[in-house]
């Protein structure tokens, strides 16, 4: 009988060896048999579950700024495009006018004839009148010659309107492809961060969330007073920056969606904005624009209605109301609420009114 040798066994590597670990982790982690029971996957700890679902809300933020930042640019670029078609439908009138000047000159030599002058002169029955006609003629020559130069100009304004919209629209596709981009990486963040959070008791979502299950804030390190001005706050050092508090308390509660800007719902940077735009304050519409919109401050020099900005890439914003405390707009699974400032990484603060 023949000898059988045991197969040799390959090594694996790259893609495979991937691929093999996470089926082996997998099999460990799940039991697996062929009785047709079905098992759920391996249950992560609040803690895991929170540090993930944090890790998710700060990349799906970050993708938020820069889809906010791409919309602005694609919004800009469609206002653009909007006058140059305007100003191309003004310049098309004042061509029209001026072809119709020249179509009647062009008509009035037509029916002369273009009849030698010398000859008109002869065959004149009133030579002095002629004379005076041909004088005009000459007139009317270099009038002819001014209105041709006008319409040159015109087809010539035309073309460049023309072309200056054509790189306007490969500005706003290449805009709106960004916008595409970020939203999908939005979306599919945030619904991978629901499926976690989805794997948690109420009591496990109130440790993560730092929430009750009505989206309330629960940490007592968080809540501080209402009033911007008392309790041993110092008020806010315009009128503008009070304004901007006075609003941001009254949108306490509001849920988190992620691009809205009020004046039911906001993303970070959306409730920043909302509230100095009702204070009289144009900001930008980013963090990454709106840190540099006004006077850098320091930690120790801040004020009731100072921006106050969080992690490395300035992904998040809220306004500072005193007391170590801010207002912002958190993630999808808390409403906006009062915060304590050093709840994350500082990255900076800047005075705008």
């Amino acid at each position: 009988m023949a000898a059988h040798r045991k197969p040799r066994q390959r090594s694996l590597s790259g893609h495979t060896a991937r691929t093999a670990a996470t089926l082996a982790l997998a099999g460990a982690a799940t039991a697996t048999g062929f009785d047709g029971t079905g098992h759920a996957e391996p249950q992560l700890t609040p803690g895991q579950v929170k540090g993930e679902v944090d890790r998710l809300y700060r990349e799906a933020e970050t993708a938020t700024e820069k889809y906010n930042g791409a919309k602005e640019r694609a919004e800009a670029a469609q206002g653009r495009i909007a006058g140059l078609q305007d100003q191309a439908a003004r310049r098309q009138q004042k061509l029209s006018s001026a072809r119709d000047a020249l179509g009647s000159v062009a008509a009035a030599q037509y029916r002369g004839g273009g009849i030698d002058p010398a000859w008109q002169l002869a065959l004149s029955s009133d030579p002095d009148r002629y004379l005076d006609g041909a004088s005009f003629a000459e007139r009317a020559g270099h009038r002819q010659a001014a209105a041709v130069s006008r319409v040159r100009d015109q087809l010539r304004e035309i073309e460049r309107l023309r072309g200056a919209a054509r790189i306007e629209l490969r500005s706003l596709r290449s805009r709106q492809a960004e916008l595409n981009l970020q939203k999908r990486t939005v979306t599919g963040k945030l619904d991978e961060a629901r499926r976690l959070l989805a794997r948690l008791t109420p009591r496990q979502m109130s440790e993560v969330t730092g929430a009750d299950a009505t989206g309330r804030h629960v940490s007592r390190s968080a809540a501080g007073p209402r009033d911007p001005v008392r309790a041993g706050n110092s008020p806010a050092t315009t009128a503008r920056a009070a304004a901007a508090v006075a609003y941001a308390y009254g949108k306490l509660g509001s849920p988190y969606v992620w691009g809205a800007t009020g004046p039911n719902a906001f993303d970070c940077s959306g409730l920043v904005q909302a509230a100095y735009r009702s204070a009289g304050v144009s900001l930008p519409r980013t963090t990454y624009a709106q840190i540099d919109a006004g006077r850098r401050v320091s930690r120790s020099e801040l004020q009731p209605g100072d921006l106050v900005f969080f992690y490395s890439g300035i992904s998040h914003v809220g306004i500072y109301v005193g007391g170590g405390q801010m207002i912002h707009a958190p993630n999808p699974s808390a409403p906006v609420r009062l915060a304590p400032v050093d709840q994350m990484p500082f990255a900076g603060a800047a005075r705008v009114a």
